[in-house]
């Protein structure tokens, strides 16, 4: 009887456990260097916030390498991509002289307008960026040396000591790093979701390479100072489209 007992007792606990097993089931992926929480999530397919918050990262732009991080719902370890890598610094390609050839210019018959056709030229509308006060988040902690407008400005340029950290304003893809731009130094270009684009150039050193997954927040420049002198500084600028929209509208 006791025997029987037993049985009965030992089956029910192998069946919570494996019911338990199941409900808990997922892997653990040990980070490398160049890793980011983001781009752990993208490969996994998990929310980025619901990661942080299972795995207690109270900021995901400080993982550790070798830092273990918990995903649920997973049944074996992925390939995931190394996205911010060390800056390497170019020598300036040599201006090449292009020499342009004109062309025949070519003379347009004049058009002919037919009966109660209209003369009026068609009016081309552009779409209204979107408002959303808070959408991004400063890059720095500054004093603003230059408003958006100011003369050409299309942007903002921000006192800050040298070498300090510029932050992603919004998560987004890297879509340029360099400094083939004149005028801008080093500069970082970034991607983001419903057309939106944030620049950030004067920078001294690039920490993040074209291709590259950023988090919000998360470190991509040190700050320099403009290629024509002058104070330590950044430029940043926020961009619909082609368009350059006033920083004020979307900052907190």
């Amino acid at each position: 009887m006791m025997i029987c007992r037993l049985l009965i007792i030992l089956f029910m606990l192998v069946t919570v456990t494996a019911c338990a097993a199941t409900r808990q089931s997922g892997i653990y992926h040990t980070v490398k260097r160049g890793q980011t929480l983001y781009t752990i999530s993208k490969i996994y397919e998990v929310n980025e916030a619901y990661l942080a918050r299972i795995n207690g990262i109270a900021d995901p732009t400080q993982l550790q390498v070798g830092e273990r991080v918990y995903i649920p719902g997973a049944d074996q370890i992925k390939s995931v991509p190394i996205t911010v890598k060390p800056a390497v610094t170019k020598r300036p390609a040599k201006a090449k002289v292009i020499v342009s050839q004109k062309k025949p210019v070519s003379v347009k018959k004049p058009v002919v307008q037919k009966p109660g056709q209209s003369t009026k030229t068609p009016v081309k509308t552009y779409k209204k960026p979107p408002t959303s006060k808070g959408k991004f988040i400063w890059p720095v902690k500054g004093q603003i040396v230059k408003k958006f407008g100011a003369g050409s400005s299309k942007g903002l340029e921000i006192a800050v000591a040298n070498g300090t950290p510029v932050a992603s304003s919004a998560a987004g893809k890297v879509i340029y790093s360099g400094s083939g731009i004149t005028g801008y130094g080093n500069l970082v270009i970034v991607r983001h979701d419903d057309s939106f684009f944030t620049v950030y150039g004067y920078n001294q050193k690039n920490l993040v390479a074209a291709g590259a997954f950023v988090s919000k927040g998360e470190k991509i420049a040190y700050s320099g100072k403009p290629p024509s002198g002058g104070k330590h500084r950044i430029y940043f600028e926020i961009r619909y489209g082609k368009k350059p929209v006033n920083p004020s509208t979307y900052l907190p």
